[in-house]
C-alpha cells in the first residue's frame, strides 16, 4: 500500500467512527431516552450529522482520491485487477466522496434534526391513529428527499435515486419487472392456500412469561452464531438492528401471547447482525468493510428467519427446548400443531406479522405508494385512502385506522424511501442463495437437527460477507448462484414449503 492509500484508509475510518457515533445515538434513542428528551437528542443528532458530513466531505479526502487513483489504479483496464482490495475501496470511496460533497452540510444537519422529531411524530401519531399528525413530517421529508436526488444530479429520476441508495445498481422499472413475475406466480398460490380447509391454531399460544421468551431467543440466536461479547439485544417499539461489526445493537419486542413475534423478530435482527459481525473487522470503515445495500442485508436476515428457522430441521433440534421453556403452555400441543403454527398463512394487515406467502404482497404495496408519492401521482393527504385502497386489493383486507394502515412502519419517519423493495429483494435473494448452498451441502438438515448452523455461516461469510462492498447486489447473485437475480427461487421455495402442509 502506498502512503496516500494508507492516509486515505486513515480518514475514511474517522468518518465511518463519527457514523457509528450517530448510530448509536439512534439507537438509543429508541431504547432508552427518555420521553422528554426527544428536543436536546434532536439537536445533537443534528450537530453529530454535521460532524460526520464534514469528516466525509472533507477536502483531503478528495485530494488523496486523486493520489491514490494514479498510484494504485493504474491497471483500471486490466479486467484481471477489478477486485483488487485497494481498487476496491478506491472505487467505491470516491463513489461515497462524490455523493457527500454534493450535500450542504445545513441540509445534513436540517435532516437529521428532521428525523429525529419526526420519530417521536411518528411514535404519537401512532398511538392515537392520527395520520395528520405525522403527515407534515412526511410531507417534509419527501420534499428534502426529491431536494437531495436534485442535488446529486438526479432531480429526474428521485425515487430511482432513492432506491440506488440502499440498492446501488437498482431502479424502479427493475424493480416494477421483477415485482411484476413475483406477483404472477404468487397470488395463484395465496389463493390456493386461501381456499384450502387447513388452518393454524393460533391459539395455543397463551401466557409464556416474557422472561422465559428472552431466554429462549439468546439461546437460539447464540446457537446461530450471534457474538454477544460484541453485541446485545433490547426492546423497541419498532424491532431493528444498529451498529457495525464491533459492535450490534438489536432490538425485539414481547407479547405473553404471541411468543413467536420476538422469536422470529430476534433471529431476522440476528440475520442482519450476523451480516454485520462476519464483514472483516480489520477492514472497517472502507467499502471493504461495508455492507453491499440493503437488498443484500435483508437477504440475510430473511434466509435465517424464514428458510432456516421455520424448516423442520430446525425445529427437530430446537421443539424440545422450546417445550422445556414452556411445558404447562404447550402441554396439550402436538408436534404437527406447533410446526403448522410455526408456518401459519393468513392475511394480515401488519406487515411485521405476515407470513412469507403473503409478505411480498406488503412490499408491492409500499412500493406502488411510493412510486406514486414521488412521481406526483399521489398527494400525502390522500395516502391513507390510496393505502387502504391497496390494501384491499393485494390483501383482502382493509386496515380499521391509521395504526394497522398507514402509520404502521417507522421508515418514513427517518425519511428511508426507497427502503421497503429491498426486503422483497432480500427474499429472493435468501431463497436464490438457499438452493445454492443446498446444491453445495446437501446435508445442512443434519446440520439443523443437531443444532449446528456453522457450515451455512461459514458458507454465508465466505460468499456475502467477507467480500464487503466489493460486489453490488446483482453482480454478487450472479457470483454465487450463477444466475441473475431472480423471483422464481423464491416462488419454488414458497410452493415446495407450503403446498405440503395447506395443499395436501
Amino acid at each position: 500500500m502506498s502512503a496516500a492509500y494508507e492516509r486515505l484508509v486513515a480518514r475514511l475510518k474517522r468518518a465511518h467512527i463519527l457514523g457509528t457515533v450517530a448510530g448509536l445515538l439512534g439507537w438509543d434513542e429508541q431504547v432508552n431516552l427518555p420521553p422528554d428528551s426527544a428536543d436536546q437528542r434532536a439537536e445533537q443528532s443534528a450537530l453529530l450529522a454535521e460532524l460526520h458530513h464534514a469528516a466525509a466531505s472533507d477536502p483531503e479526502i478528495g485530494r488523496l482520491l486523486a493520489e491514490v487513483e494514479k498510484e494504485v489504479c493504474h491497471l483500471l483496464s486490466d479486467k484481471l485487477s477489478e477486485d483488487v482490495d485497494e481498487k476496491v475501496v478506491w472505487r467505491e470511496a470516491k463513489k461515497d466522496y462524490e455523493r457527500v460533497v454534493k450535500l450542504p452540510a445545513e441540509f445534513v444537519a436540517e435532516k437529521a434534526r428532521l428525523s429525529s422529531a419526526a420519530y417521536h411524530g411518528w411514535a404519537a401519531a401512532k398511538g392515537k391513529s392520527d395520520f395528520g399528525a405525522f403527515a407534515p413530517f412526511l410531507e417534509k421529508h419527501l420534499e428534502m428527499a426529491k431536494q437531495e436526488a436534485a442535488y446529486l444530479g438526479w432531480g429526474d429520476r428521485a425515487y430511482d435515486y432513492a432506491i440506488d441508495k440502499h440498492d446501488p445498481g437498482m431502479t424502479a422499472a427493475k424493480i416494477t419487472e421483477l415485482f411484476a413475475e413475483l406477483k404472477a406466480g404468487l397470488v395463484p398460490l395465496v389463493r390456493a392456500i386461501a381456499a384450502s380447509p387447513v388452518r393454524a391454531r393460533t391459539d395455543i399460544f397463551k401466557g409464556f412469561p416474557v422472561e422465559a421468551q428472552r431466554e429462549f431467543l439468546r439461546e437460539v440466536t447464540e446457537r446461530l452464531g450471534f457474538n454477544y461479547r460484541r453485541g446485545r439485544i433490547d426492546v423497541s417499539l419498532h424491532p431493528f438492528c444498529e451498529g457495525s461489526g464491533a459492535d450490534i445493537r438489536m432490538t425485539t419486542r414481547f407479547d405473553a401471547d404471541n411468543p413467536l413475534d420476538s422469536l422470529f423478530s430476534s433471529i431476522h435482527e440476528t440475520g442482519h447482525g450476523l451480516y454485520e459481525q462476519g464483514l472483516p473487522l480489520a477492514a472497517q470503515g472502507t467499502p471493504l468493510g461495508q455492507n453491499a445495500g440493503m437488498g443484500v442485508h435483508e437477504s440475510q436476515s430473511r434466509l435465517w428467519e424464514n428458510q432456516v428457522s421455520r424448516s423442520r430441521a430446525f425445529w427437530a433440534f430446537f421443539e424440545p427446548r422450546f417445550r422445556e421453556k414452556f411445558p404447562a403452555q404447550l402441554a396439550a400441543v402436538s408436534s404437527e400443531e406447533l410446526y403448522l403454527a410455526v408456518n401459519e398463512v393468513a392475511p394480515t394487515l401488519i406487515r411485521v406479522d405476515s407470513d412469507e406467502v403473503h409478505y411480498n404482497l406488503h412490499i408491492i404495496l409500499r412500493f406502488e405508494i411510493e412510486r406514486r408519492l414521488f412521481s406526483g401521482e399521489l398527494a400525502v393527504a390522500d395516502l391513507p385512502a390510496a393505502w387502504n385502497a391497496l390494501s384491499q386489493e393485494l390483501l383482502g383486507l382493509t386496515p380499521t385506522s391509521d395504526k394497522v394502515g398507514v402509520l404502521q412502519d417507522v421508515h418514513w419517519s427517518g425519511g428511508a424511501f426507497g427502503y421497503f423493495p429491498s426486503y422483497c429483494l432480500g427474499n429472493m435473494m435468501a431463497a436464490q442463495l438457499w438452493f445454492a448452498v443446498r446444491a453445495k451441502y446437501p446435508e445442512l438438515d443434519t446440520d439443523f437437527e443437531k443444532g449446528d448452523f456453522a457450515r451455512l455461516l461459514g458458507w454465508l461469510r465466505a460468499e456475502i460477507h467477507e467480500q464487503g462492498r466489493r460486489y453490488e447486489m446483482g453482480e454478487l447473485v450472479r457470483r454465487v448462484t450463477g444466475e441473475e437475480l431472480t423471483p422464481k427461487y423464491l416462488l419454488r421455495y414458497l410452493q415446495e414449503r407450503y403446498a405440503p402442509l395447506y395443499l395436501k
